[in-house]
């Protein structure tokens, strides 16, 4: 009797949770699909912002505008080439995914604010990500208008 009491309870409490969480998971798959990756990059990202934060973005990422998709996915980027792998070959790499999810743009100012944000606790230097922008907007983004195939 006891063990389904125990039973019922274990039932309960992972069906409560994946109601409660399938927000959150909906909006991660939704990136994490359109860049054809894992969930565990933008996972593992959210749960560096902290608790807060983490939540912010998520509610960022429910928003059902392209838009939205779009400066998500430059955050991501941003957070995987400045804090995560600065080398060359990883900003190409993820470069090279956003370009196949047609999410690659030039990084704006309000990128960067809005990584800046999500990144508070992290006390990241705005000067390394303004860096960072002028390199990738010089590197992809040429001013014709010409994207360069990598």
């Amino acid at each position: 009797m006891v063990w389904i009491m125990l039973a019922t309870l274990a039932v309960v409490f992972v069906v409560g949770f994946r109601i409660l969480t399938s927000d959150s998971r909906r909006a991660i798959r939704r990136l994490s699909e359109r860049l054809g990756i894992t969930a565990m990059p933008v996972e593992s990202m959210i749960d560096q912002f902290g608790k807060t934060a983490g939540s912010e973005f998520i509610r960022y990422l429910e928003r059902p505008e392209e838009a939205h998709l779009q400066n998500a996915a430059q955050v991501l980027l941003i957070w995987q080439v400045c804090i995560v792998d600065s080398s060359e070959e990883n900003l190409q790499a993820w470069y090279r995914l956003l370009r196949k999810a047609r999410l690659a743009t030039p990084i704006t100012d309000a990128q960067i604010r809005l990584a800046l944000g999500f990144m508070r606790e992290l006390e990241p230097e705005r000067q390394e990500l303004n860096a960072f922008q002028l390199r990738y907007n010089q590197l992809f983004m040429p001013e014709d208008g010409v994207f360069y195939l990598h």
